[in-house]
């Protein structure tokens, strides 16, 4: 094939501005004779090398070359990357296939997170492994509560010697399950400080998944979990693997072995698999990332996989690069590359030894207004720290300085008090089952506590119709005023008549009486009312996207036996 055109004699100027490593990446496997897929790639992708760009011209080039973009699957660490991509790709097409390229692009809808796309799959292969889909997802906070619930049933709680905390219990069970780990490694490894408690855990843990298959819910590691349970089945993977010709995993580095394992199953000969990546970033460690998936990649298939390097940085100048690959060549394993740039600067980069953190951040302050005094405006200088609390000492010295600064991060919306109480109504109408929603909505009411909360739900668990037996409930004593409204709402919501996103009208109504009282401060409620009037668009777009709430507008289901596949021994 002629190199300044694809398939169909299609002119290919929009590759032109890629580097030489950057288009043998993107044409990889593209192409061939006979509609045949490329074997498997992983493109080493150094910090600032067009990692991105490659990687949106890889699917863009797939698609203008024939792939059917219903039937290409892309993986990015977050939905917003995902979201991101699909612009990127639609941008690129739209060079060569003018207004046709926002069809094809649209009907890229297999472009999300490992979780964002397990949930998916597990609705649609519910009925086939024994699993309700009318489950809920739970998120972190909602996993520790439903864990701290199920630690107190077992009287963990009030044991003599402190027994670990709900999240630290958490991130024992959340590493085991995605580092495929025995408890004991996992203890022994990362968590020795727990490793006396090994039996109660054990305990704890049966009773957590117990607790979560009885509510009908699922967290986000099960998400993975069943995922590589359900293609553990040889017919069930080439099912799921045969819905597409091309698999594309970013950020391969800050994968586990559980993500890893999904994708061999799916691609077990690597077919049309590409995977980018950078050893040298595997920093994260998040759920258990291990850069052995990276390393060990190109020896998972036979013939082992082809290797494409980003070396070329396009974003530092080449005293900061000789730093950099100086501290890479001392990784006693890693995947060689030697980063470079054009870009020249007689200014080195600086290692600083402070005492402390208070320290550190008066040193920082002292260089920023040491560059203002040159001319350099406050906005055209930036800190940059590994994570958001990193930054406390650092706001405070501003802060005392009164030089004034704008932060970036923290808290996301989905994540934030209000929005969590209305998903939790929601949830608890789609899911009667899930207690830990329950329990959040219930605790709104004035007069309702946590014993209130659960009396009321173990007399609705059993009960074929929850939402009808609990308008036939005597309502809590002190709650009597607030009940009925809120049984109402319930109702409301249960018959679906206002549709979606309505709905979250429905509760925003129901909820902003009772902001003043749960917030404390007026001010801070009425900033509060005036986030919920203007969010049920972004409610809407988050709930369609997100796993934890992509479930709350299905039609009821039929009960289903419990699901075949368990918490496998940790």
């Amino acid at each position: 094939m002629d190199s300044q055109t694809d398939r169909g004699g299609m002119s290919a100027a929009y590759l032109e501005k890629l580097n030489d490593h950057q288009r043998l990446a993107v044409e990889h496997g593209v192409g061939l004779d006979n509609g045949k897929v490329g074997g498997p790639l992983l493109i080493i992708a150094g910090a600032g090398s067009g990692k991105t760009n490659t990687l949106a011209h890889r699917v863009a080039h797939l698609i203008v070359n024939g792939a059917d973009p219903r039937r290409i699957l892309l993986m990015t660490f977050s939905r917003r990357a995902a979201s991101e991509m699909a612009r990127r790709v639609e941008r690129i097409c739209a060079k060569v296939l003018g207004d046709k390229a926002g069809v094809l692009t649209d009907a890229l809808a297999w472009a999300g997170t490992f979780h964002g796309i397990g949930a998916r799959l597990l609705r649609d292969y519910a009925e086939q492994i024994g699993l309700d889909p009318q489950f809920t997802i739970h998120d972190r906070e909602d996993s520790a509560d439903l864990m701290n619930l199920v630690r107190h049933e077992l009287g963990f709680s009030k044991m003599e010697s402190r027994f670990p905390t709900k999240g630290t219990c958490l991130s024992i069970y959340s590493r085991a399950v995605n580092a495929e780990a025995p408890l004991q490694n996992v203890l022994r490894i990362s968590f020795p400080w727990c490793a006396g408690w090994e039996a109660q855990l054990r305990e704890l843990f049966a009773g957590y998944v117990g607790a979560k298959q009885t509510q009908n819910v699922l967290d986000y590691d099960d998400l993975l979990l069943y995922w590589a349970q359900t293609v553990s089945d040889p017919a069930l993977a080439d099912e799921i693997g045969s819905r597409w010709d091309h698999v594309l995993v970013d950020e391969y580095q800050d994968t586990n072995r559980l993500q890893a394992t999904i994708l061999t199953a799916l691609k077990p000969g690597g077919r049309g698999l590409t995977v980018v990546g950078d050893d040298a970033q595997s920093i994260y460690s998040f759920r258990a990332a291990t850069v052995r998936n990276i390393l060990d990649f190109p020896k998972e298939f036979s013939p082992p996989a082809e290797i494409i390097t980003l070396d070329r940085n396009y974003r530092s100048s080449r005293p900061i690069l000789a730093a950099a690959n100086g501290v890479i060549e001392l990784a006693t394993e890693r995947c060689t590359k030697n980063l470079w740039s054009d870009r020249e600067s007689a200014t080195r980069p600086r290692l600083v030894t402070v005492g402390d953190e208070v320290e550190q951040a008066r040193f920082v302050v002292h260089e920023i207004l040491e560059h203002r005094e040159t001319g350099m405006r406050l906005k055209d200088q930036a800190v940059l720290f590994r994570a958001s609390h990193h930054s406390g000492p650092l706001e405070v010295e501003l802060t005392r300085r009164n030089i004034p600064f704008v932060k970036f991060g923290g808290l996301k919306f989905l994540d934030s008090v209000h929005v969590k109480d209305m998903l939790a109504a929601l949830r608890f109408t789609q899911n009667p089952r899930d207690r830990v929603a329950g329990f959040r909505v219930m605790q709104l009411l004035p007069g309702v506590g946590p014993s209130s909360a659960q009396t009321v739900l173990d007399a609705i668990a059993d009960h074929a119709d929850p939402i009808a037996h609990l308008a036939a409930l005597p309502c809590p004593q002190r709650a009597a005023a607030d009940w009925p409204d809120f049984v109402a709402l319930l109702e409301n919501l249960r018959n679906r008549q206002a549709g979606w996103p309505a709905e979250i009208g429905l509760v925003r109504t129901w909820y902003e009486p009772h902001l003043d009282r749960l917030t404390r401060t007026p001010r801070r409620a009425r900033t509060i009312c005036c986030s919920l009037r203007t969010s049920p668009r972004a409610i809407h777009h988050a709930s369609a996207s997100s796993p934890s709430s992509r479930s709350i507008r299905r039609t009821p289901h039929p009960a289903r036996p419990a699901c075949r596949y368990s918490m496998r021994t940790i």
